[in-house]
């Protein structure tokens, strides 16, 4: 039997599929102009290529996991004109130091100004950095926890959003907050202050979150947990999907 064929079978059989890849690279190059590897040189180039392939792998499958609703990249972003980007600011999130910190980040602005693409840029970069990351807009997922909690399922689903490094609630404040709203928002805060980041977007400015809760007594241990600790990045300007939509 051919050896090399031999070697990829068995690479294939241990789903060392990276791994595979880079032997086959090596066997079609070998003798042509391709690189020349000793032994040592050989096992660290199919090595690192497993370690690459599986890191990208579960990069690509972080990101689905999230749900993102746009599919935002960082270098997408677009800090022309007076939006109240701060490009420093933004850099310092997109490495993630504010996750390990467990620091909370509230993106406000009028429709349009970008808060979601935003988030969901920074979102994705966490995932590329390893961070297990949960996107949801407040509505949808308000809807999703109620038939959950009648059906007695919640809990799994407040355990998944307790244990992502990053929680992203999107499109907070576009309705108030019913009763059971505001206590299953209350149960996810508590569970992560102090020990998980949470991102916040909002149409409405941070001084009018308190109205949107409701209940007083809800409201204040709501944002007594958050608010005072949080970055804050506030966008301006006129709507990008309108400005987009006139270029077009």
């Amino acid at each position: 039997m051919n050896t090399n064929k031999e070697c990829l079978d068995k690479m294939s059989s241990m789903h060392l599929s990276g791994m595979v890849s880079a032997f086959k690279t090596y066997i079609e190059q070998d003798g042509s102009s391709g690189p020349s590897y000793t032994q040592d040189e050989l096992i660290h180039f199919l090595i690192q290529s497993e370690w690459e392939d599986r890191r990208y792998r579960a990069q690509q499958r972080s990101i689905r996991n999230a749900g993102f609703r746009y599919h935002a990249q960082p270098e997408q972003l677009d800090y022309q004109g007076d939006r109240g980007l701060d490009r420093n600011l933004v850099q310092r999130l997109l490495e993630g130091s504010f996750i390990d910190q467990a620091s909370d980040v509230f993106i406000t602005g009028s429709t349009g100004t970008g808060k979601s693409f935003l988030a969901s840029a920074i979102g994705y970069q966490a995932c590329i950095l390893g961070y297990k990351v949960y996107y949801a807009t407040t509505s949808k997922l308000m809807a999703q926890l109620k038939v959950a909690k009648a059906e007695g399922a919640h809990l799994k689903e407040l355990a998944r959003i307790e244990k992502a490094q990053l929680f992203i609630l999107d499109d907070f404040g576009v309705q108030p907050l019913d009763a059971a709203a505001r206590n299953l928002l209350l149960d996810i805060i508590e569970d992560r202050h102090g020990k998980r980041s949470t991102m916040i977007t909002s149409q409405l400015p941070v001084a009018k979150w308190h109205d949107i809760i409701g209940e007083k007594t809800v409201a204040d241990a709501i944002l007594d947990r958050i608010v005072h600790q949080a970055i804050r990045i506030e966008l301006y300007g006129e709507s990008l999907r309108k400005k987009k939509k006139i270029q077009s």
